[in-house]
């Protein structure tokens, strides 16, 4: 199936996979609006002049105050696994159901940093990458083009570990494969379904993911903690390593 303009048959699959073009902003007010959001790629420069806005913290101190935490690095973590489950969910989705990715460069892609979950994101324009959407593909496209950068803004502004960070690509990689094996079975789309749980195969065999946890079919234990536990109210995800919230060492869960 060719991209559409509005990318379509994202759309049923639920609000992480739905990417907002240009063609859906056209003139008036939307049009405006998405000219006026940052992009990516001014997200994860690492060096910030004193008049550039600084898009990542911008978008961890509304994570901050919307979750009251208390710590910084703790929204840096969840804000960025939210965004790493916006991108591996379209990025799959397109996958599986055009069987193409769109091009997803962070200079097309902008980020409403104000927005609530999931997060909001719109593509400027749809151009298909050559050739099909292989587990490669979607590793340089996602991994390298976007989760690699974003990491090392995080890093160098909150000094969130590594080894979180990456879990918490693990787990919203492995969240978003679920999504999509539940969608095909309730659909009847066997063909979804496996090519869904091919392509989240070989990415786990990738460098970056393959340490990041255990995967049992669609289950998957990470080896790491997002730190969710220390939100006020918050608790342990049903991925975590941990089976209750740490009482001690709370740095502990930040490799």
């Amino acid at each position: 199936m060719d991209l559409d303009p509005d990318l379509a048959a994202l759309r049923p699959l639920g609000g992480f996979f739905v990417l907002r073009t240009a063609r859906s902003a056209a003139g008036g007010p939307a049009r405006a609006r998405i000219d006026g959001l940052p992009t990516l790629a001014q997200a994860y420069r690492t060096e910030i002049s004193d008049d550039q806005r600084d898009v990542v913290t911008f978008r961890v101190e509304t994570v901050e105050q919307r979750l009251r935490a208390s710590e910084p690095r703790v929204a840096a973590s969840i804000a960025q696994q939210g965004l790493a489950a916006r991108l591996w969910s379209v990025a799959l989705g397109c996958a599986v159901r055009y069987g193409r990715l769109p091009d997803l460069d962070p200079r097309l892609l902008h980020w409403d940093t104000g927005a609530g979950a999931p997060d909001d994101l719109w593509l400027a324009a749809v151009r298909p990458l050559p050739g099909t959407a292989e587990p490669a593909t979607l590793a340089a496209v996602v991994l390298h083009g976007h989760l690699e950068p974003l990491g090392e803004a995080l890093r160098a502004r909150y000094g969130v570990a590594g080894g979180l960070l990456w879990g918490n690509a693990g787990s919203a990689l492995a969240g978003a494969a679920r999504e999509l094996d539940r969608w095909a079975r309730a659909h009847g789309r066997s063909d979804v379904a496996h090519r869904t749980r091919t392509l989240t195969a070989a990415l786990f065999a990738h460098p970056r993911l393959s340490a990041t946890g255990t995967r049992t079919g669609p289950a998957f234990r990470r080896r790491s903690c997002c730190l969710y536990y220390r939100v006020p109210g918050g608790g342990v995800c049903g991925d975590c390593c941990f089976t209750q919230p740490p009482r001690s060492s709370p740095r502990a869960a930040s490799g």
